[in-house]
C-alpha cells in the first residue's frame, strides 16, 4: 500500500538563505517542531547516516535513522528558475525486513521574481505502511514547513 503524505508552502525569501536554514540540521532545535533533532556529520553530505528524532503533534516521539541520498545544491535553469533538493531514505529494521520503506524529499523551487516554494513528501511502501502513519507524518511534514517559513522569516527580517 503505497502512501505520500507531503506537505507545501510558500516562503517569502530567497531560495538560498531557506537552503541554509534547512542543511544547518545542528539548530533544528531552535526551530523545527517535528524533526527536534537531527543528527549527521557536519556539513550533511550523500552517504551519511543522519538520525532524526522526531517529535508527533500528541507529544510523543520517535528516533528514525536515515541515510542522505541526494543533496543537489541551488542550480538554475535557463528560464531563471533556481530548485535544490534534499533526501534520505529510512534505514530502520522495518525497512531492511521489506515491512516499511521510506524516502522522504524536501524541494525547493524559486522563479524570478516568486516566492520560493518548499515542498516534502515521502514515499513509503511495504505491507505495514498503515502502521508507520502516514496521516501523522503528513500532519508533522505540515507544522516543520511552516516553522520553516517562520524560521527564515525571522532571520530575514
Amino acid at each position: 500500500m503505497p502512501a505520500e503524505p507531503r506537505a507545501t508552502v510558500a516562503i517569502e525569501a530567497p531560495l538560498a538563505v531557506v537552503w541554509q536554514v534547512m542543511l544547518d540540521t545542528e539548530a533544528y532545535a531552535e526551530w523545527n517542531p517535528f524533526v527536534v533533532r537531527a543528527e549527521t556529520e557536519q556539513p550533511p553530505a550523500v552517504g551519511n547516516p543522519i538520525l532524526l528524532s522526531v517529535r508527533w503533534a500528541n507529544g510523543k516521539g520517535t528516533r528514525s535513522p536515515e541515510v542522505i541520498t541526494a543533496i543537489e545544491h541551488p542550480t538554475t535553469a535557463a528560464d531563471g528558475t533556481t530548485t535544490a533538493l534534499l533526501s534520505y531514505v529510512y534505514a530502520g529494521l522495518p525497512a531492511k525486513l521489506g515491512l516499511v520503506r521510506g524516502t522522504r524529499h524536501q524541494k525547493l523551487t524559486q522563479p524570478p521574481g516568486r516566492p520560493t516554494t518548499y515542498e516534502t513528501w515521502e514515499e513509503f511502501s511495504g505491507p505495514l505502511v498503515p502502521l508507520a502513519g502516514p496521516g501523522r507524518v503528513a500532519d508533522g511534514f505540515r507544522r516543520h514547513a511552516e516553522a520553516l517559513g517562520r524560521r527564515v522569516a525571522a532571520i530575514t527580517s
